[in-house]
């Protein structure tokens, strides 16, 4: 046994002959690195089966100590040996210590107190009968392993109890975040349900601490000292919210969001707050970690709370936490786990616990009217155990109330009861999503719509953060009709889903945001920026806005979007572009860009391509933000918009929608049409053949449409779209109506029109039936192949364009299928299929 005074922190080196393994420093970065790469590397494995982090991270644990590889004794000396235990541990200890101040901090206690009857029933239910059933598992438990009749015998009821009866609450709103049901009836349920069961927990924690006493199991200790360890506890907390709760309150006032910087003293002073709350409670008898979470869950939810998350979050659960769960996984010894008997006992647990904790939410959740496949689901979803259930385990292994028996029969049925929660939660409950094909809605069949379609017109306007909020305001501004049609605005804050799990604080800020439930709540209680902006902004027109709140992974965020189009039955959803510029300083000219990442990218063009509706892009270059002074509620400043025609369906969409624009008296529309040269149009050798490619990329090259086209008919139907306008709108003088002849590179005259400065928007269609004069463009090298050749040479950063741009895509079924064109031929006309040999006249 090696005299843990007696270890140096840093060694001499290799060249002096010192092994840095004998030494705590070096030993203690090993271990970390190897914690890391292990459970990194098993979280990769088990991404596919959508299983949570924490998974991984214990299994990690498990197979780096003495189940697997702790097997070869000379291993475990060198990278695990005795006396590096208590200095891992510590470490952990700092990460877990942050990790649930950070718990409480996320905790929205005004959410709980707003969840209503069944969560708090089904949150009861979920606790009671477990518990009961872990007081039942106990006295087999005390019969059947060896030295459990030695532990006091309320300690090891209690400890057994709560660890059948806990719900872990981030672990759980990862996994419903997972499986897309965080904003969903049943996900809405679990998270409230499960918010009442962590505070529980915590509660029931702090007593099994209490009676646990020194570390002997409870033998030999007054009941008196158990009963001031809890009374010093309850001070502790009515402390804390009476006396430190303003405090921080008053620190995070400080921190608004109009300040970009936050005082570095706030933060270190909060970071001290949570270690002296920590020794407090430690000092008083209670776990540390309890200090820690009840000083998160004194700061106000805002600006501050959130910096700090930033601040500490990646540190912590990507670095520290994996230590303490490691460590658990060190302790747990699956070879401890002797006979046929100890292993019906591990069998006999979990179906204890999953019985205990699925059977009580089903009964509460069906007298609470919720029907039963999603109240069994939500029995599942509640029994999913991690971080508190762990927690619980290593303190009564502590305080020796656990023997290493029980401990890993304990730690099996943790990580069994969390790993069937997703496989068996998507076996039971999928609510409907993927794409449908149930309706298709675009402006220009509004128009021929019956009469009360026609009045409503429907958008999905998605944001990714404030910035957009300005233009979006401005653009619904410049859509909203003066007429007696009303406007319906469903805003979608888009949040990327990440394994950071403060991605979920917008669910659990205003926890009614999401689909299929849109906020509903008084104008009081909005507090998110953007929501606030339209809100505001809603009063003042005929619009209705309905906000809610999409948290999913970039790669699926696509079917949110175009689900909730669905449903709603949009007519248009509007995207930002994953790009914006801004000025900078007082100089209009001078424009900062901003890019919020090529993931958001990929969002678009898979919106694009699966929309329920037609979709428009908005390239935001300051629309909204000059001239935007009003002159009366509702209205602005005249705006400029442009509408850039050469014929096809998207850019009669264009058109529809310019039309609806021409109808607002704050607007001003100008349509220019491309025509050809006379009689190069009917010149047939002129004429273009497009080959399709099935070997060019679609990122660097333009896709149009695989469908037969009859070009005449097209045409037609340009004309028609053309006479219309200009019948309603210019020939009363309300809107601009100009022809320019298409003379050599069309680039230059599009590009002309966004240099000019004349036009604060731009609209153009996608072109996925291109006119010959845009067809010239498609041997071109695409840098936003997405948005088609004209929206691509607009929204192409580097031409000092200044005007905004939104780029239209009509929907049509028969539109759908598209492929890239490999090269511009001349030849005779035929008709484009995606076969290889075929051709698309333009």
């Amino acid at each position: 046994m090696m005299n843990i005074t007696s270890i140096k922190t840093a060694s001499n080196g290799l060249w002096q002959a010192d092994n840095p393994l004998n030494f705590a420093f070096p030993l203690l970065i090993v271990q970390t690195t190897l914690i890391i790469f292990v459970s990194r590397f098993l979280a990769f494995l088990l991404k596919p089966l959508r299983q949570p982090k924490v998974i991984a991270e214990i299994v990690g644990g498990i197979l780096l100590g003495p189940s697997a590889f702790g097997r070869n004794k000379e291993y475990m000396l060198k990278i695990f040996p005795s006396w590096s235990t208590p200095i891992l541990e510590s470490v952990a200890s700092i990460g877990l210590l942050f990790f649930l101040f950070l718990v409480g901090l996320e905790l929205d206690l005004s959410s709980i107190r707003r969840s209503g009857r069944s969560a708090f029933g089904i949150a009861l239910a979920g606790i009671t009968l477990p518990f009961l059933c872990g007081i039942g598992v106990a006295f087999i438990f005390r019969k059947t392993i060896d030295g459990a009749d030695k532990v006091g015998f309320t300690q090891f009821l209690v400890f057994m109890g709560v660890a059948l009866s806990i719900t872990a609450f981030p672990v759980l709103a990862r996994i419903l975040a997972e499986l897309k049901l965080l904003t969903t009836r049943i996900g809405e349920t679990a998270m409230a349900a499960a918010a009442f069961n962590d505070v529980a927990a915590w509660i029931l924690l702090a007593l099994a601490v209490a009676l646990a006493g020194d570390g002997d199991g409870g033998h030999n200790k007054s009941p008196l000292i158990s009963i001031w360890v809890l009374l010093s506890g309850v001070a502790f907390v009515v402390f804390m919210m009476v006396v430190v709760r303003p405090a921080m309150k008053w620190v995070a006032s400080r921190c608004t969001p109009e300040q970009d910087v936050v005082d570095e003293a706030y933060i270190c002073l909060t970071l001290a707050g949570v270690m002296v709350s920590g020794f407090m409670t430690d000092l008083i008898g209670i776990h540390s970690i309890f200090g820690a979470f009840v000083f998160g869950l004194t700061i106000p939810k805002g600006e501050f709370a959130d910096r700090l998350i930033e601040r500490i979050e990646d540190f912590v659960s990507g670095l520290l936490l994996p230590l303490y769960f490691a460590s658990s996984g060190l302790k747990t010894d699956v070879a401890k786990i002797r006979g046929g008997g100890a292993w019906g006992l591990l069998v006999l647990v979990i179906t204890t616990a999953c019985s205990g904790k699925i059977l009580g939410t089903f009964a509460v959740a069906m007298m609470s009217m919720i029907p039963a496949r999603e109240a069994l689901t939500l029995g599942v979803l509640m029994n999913t155990k991690g971080l508190v259930e762990l927690i619980v385990l290593n303190i009564g292994k502590e305080k020796k109330v656990l023997n290493d028996e029980s401990f890993a029969i304990l730690v099996l049925m943790a990580l069994f009861t969390t790993f069937i929660t997703s496989p068996v939660v998507m076996a039971l409950y999928k609510p409907a999503r993927g794409i449908s094909i149930r309706t298709h809605r675009k402006l220009c069949g509004l128009s021929s719509a019956d009469h009360a379609l026609k009045d409503e017109l429907r958008i999905l306007a998605c944001v990714h953060g404030p910035n957009n909020a300005p233009s979006l305001v401005c653009l619904i501004d410049s859509i909203r009709s003066s007429q007696k049609s009303q406007l319906k605005l469903f805003l979608m804050h888009l949040v990327e889903l990440t394994e950071r799990s403060s991605s979920i604080i917008m669910f659990q800020r205003a926890r009614k945001n999401g689909f299929p439930f849109f906020n509903r709540m008084p104008r009081g209680e909005w507090h998110d920026r953007i929501d606030g902006a339209f809100q505001a902004y809603s009063q003042l027109g005929r619009v209705m806005v309905r906000p809610t709140t999409a948290v999913s992974a970039l790669s699926t965020m696509y079917e949110d979007i175009c689900h909730v189009a669905e449903d709603k039955r949009a007519a248009m959803i509007i995207l930002p572009f994953h790009k914006q510029w801004r000025c900078e300083g007082d100089h209009d000219h001078e424009k900062r860009e901003i890019n919020v990442g090529h993931g958001w990218r990929g969002v678009n063009q898979r919106v694009l391509q699966n929309a329920p509706c037609s979709v428009a892009v908005l390239v935001d270059r300051g629309f909204g933000s000059v001239g935007a002074k009003k002159q009366e509620p509702g209205t602005f400043v005249a705006q400029r918009i442009c509408i850039v025609f050469f014929g096809g369906p998207d850019d009669r969409e264009a058109l529809e929608l310019g039309g609806r624009m021409a109808e607002h008296p704050a607007v001003k529309v100008k349509v220019v049409r491309f025509v050809e040269q006379d009689g190069l149009e009917s010149n047939e050798p002129h004429r273009l053949m497009l080959k399709p490619s099935l070997t060019k990329s679609t990122d660097s090259s333009y896709s149009f449409s695989t469908a037969k086209m009859d070009r005449d008919r097209e045409k037609e139907l340009d004309e028609a779209a053309v006479a219309e306008f200009r019948s309603k709108w210019v020939d009363d003088g309300v809107a601009e109506y100009t022809e320019e002849v298409a003379a050599g590179n069309i680039a230059d005259g599009v590009l002309a029109i966004g240099r000019s400065g004349d036009q604060d928007l731009i609209i153009v269609g996608k072109g996925r039936f291109p006119s010959s004069m845009v067809a010239g463009l498609a041997d071109r090298q695409a840098e936003l192949a997405e948005l088609g050749p004209i929206g691509d040479i607009l929204a192409s950063s580097g031409h000092d364009l200044v005007s905004s741009v939104l780029v239209i895509q009509q929907h049509d079924v028969a539109h759908a299928v598209e492929a890239p064109v490999s090269k511009i031929v001349h030849g005779a006309y035929d008709k484009f299929t995606p076969d290889e040999s075929s051709s698309v006249h333009a």
